[in-house]
């Protein structure tokens, strides 16, 4: 299982820091956990090969393009810094 761990600080609340960890098996594609965590309490969730397949018909993106924004955003850390906006509510 490979895992990611980010500090992100969300357009939100930009004064906070989060720590994002993403974990997954073969690919993003094929699903992966997560994991938000404010340094006190921490929220965890999975999501799904086909919750990503919906979501790309959703927006209209073929699904390689999607995986590939998905990867960038959530665990390329300082290549894509600066580039994706996170909003915790």
């Amino acid at each position: 299982m490979e895992k990611t761990l980010n500090r992100i600080h969300p357009v939100s609340d930009p004064e906070a820091t989060y720590f994002l960890q993403v974990s997954w098996e073969k690919d993003l594609g094929t699903g992966f956990g997560i994991m938000l965590s404010d340094g006190q309490c921490a929220w965890t969730g999975t999501v799904s090969e086909a919750e990503i397949s919906r979501e790309a018909a959703d927006m209209e993106m073929n699904r390689e393009k999607y995986v590939e924004e998905l990867r960038k955003a959530l665990i390329a850390g300082e290549e894509s810094a600066g580039k994706y906006n996170f909003a915790i509510s």
